[in-house]
């Protein structure tokens, strides 16, 4: 089997750059085989990967932004992948048991484990273009003119507060990575609150009708850099988790955050948990979204569906 490790070296606020060196050094002793390539944007991550025979093994070197940018290829290609984590959320890494590991930990994983099938999310969604009166300030850059989009996601996909606080959060210090930058994201958009007037339904049934903060998709149990949001939730179990925050004001959202970072708020009366095979999100308004913590734009109609086991992916057992 060929494999190619993919270095971004974009990641972890650009400290993963350093790794270039150290990885060449690591491979020509323990995997010469093994073809390094470092991708300097998404697009040539993608070529790099969609130029790989199928079925190859793809080992990405990065965080939950960089698999999530590099996903489609590594479903196209039926190819295999592993996780160097070096990213600033990391809740994949942590779903696979591999935060914490160091990278040539990691890369020896990569090496000698077998893979397992793990299940990927799927959104489809039309990106709206809104007027400036409905847009934040900080999002008028990110808007794309209408197109359909079909986005897989390995870790969560967020509709409403939680992607505009994923949006802040990519464009906060540097210095400042994991929790605190997504707090920190977090009590800025506390700022702006908002909330959006939603339908959902969960398997062909509706759940929901009224205004709600967030109604987000987990397939990994933590989100945020680590907040334990749906903390039974799994990558391998055939299905996707509904989690929504229902009509809150700004301080019923402040006094929940406590309880959401310690995973105590799945009892709270205002928000509903529940597995899905597919669901479906209508917005009265332009809702922001987010895939795997990377901004999307914003939409009115979500689908969401469940793809089982389809990427075979080294986890530490």
């Amino acid at each position: 089997m060929r494999t190619l490790l993919v270095l971004n070296p974009h990641a972890a606020g650009g400290k993963a750059a350093a790794l270039a060196k150290p990885l060449k050094i690591w491979l020509a002793k323990n995997q010469p085989d093994w073809q390094l390539a470092i991708a300097h944007n998404v697009a040539v991550g993608r070529r790099l990967i969609d130029a790989m025979p199928q079925g190859s093994r793809i080992v990405l070197v990065g965080g939950d932004g960089t698999f999530n940018q590099m996903l489609p290829s590594l479903l196209a290609g039926q190819h295999s992948a592993a996780l160097v984590p070096y990213g600033s959320g990391n809740d994949l890494a942590r779903a696979l048991g591999l935060r914490g590991l160091s990278w040539r930990k990691a890369l020896a994983l990569a090496a000698s484990q077998t893979p397992q099938r793990m299940d990927i999310g799927l959104a489809e969604f039309e990106v709206l273009q809104v007027s400036k009166d409905d847009q934040k300030d900080d999002q008028l850059e990110s808007q794309k003119e209408n197109r359909l989009h079909s986005v897989p996601f390995a870790s969560s996909f967020t509709t409403g507060f939680d992607s505009s606080v994923g949006l802040r959060t990519l464009k906060g210090p540097k210095w400042l990575r994991g929790l605190p930058r997504y707090l920190l994201a977090t009590v800025r958009e506390l700022m702006h609150f908002r909330k959006w007037g939603l339908v959902v339904l969960a398997d062909g049934k509706p759940i929901y009708t009224t205004e709600a903060l967030f109604a987000s998709t987990l397939n990994t149990p933590t989100f945020g850099a680590g907040m334990p949001a749906v903390p039974h939730a799994s990558i391998y179990d055939g299905q996707l988790n509904l989690l929504l925050a229902k009509n809150v004001s700004v301080w019923q959202t402040i006094l929940l955050l406590p309880d959401l970072l310690f995973g105590k708020h799945l009892n709270h009366p205002k928000v509903h948990t529940q597995p899905f095979q597919t669901l479906q999100i209508k917005s009265d308004t332009t809702i922001p979204l987010a895939a795997d913590g990377e901004y999307l734009g914003t939409s009115q109609n979500i689908h969401i569906r469940i793809l089982k086991g389809q990427l075979p992916i080294v986890a530490k057992s």
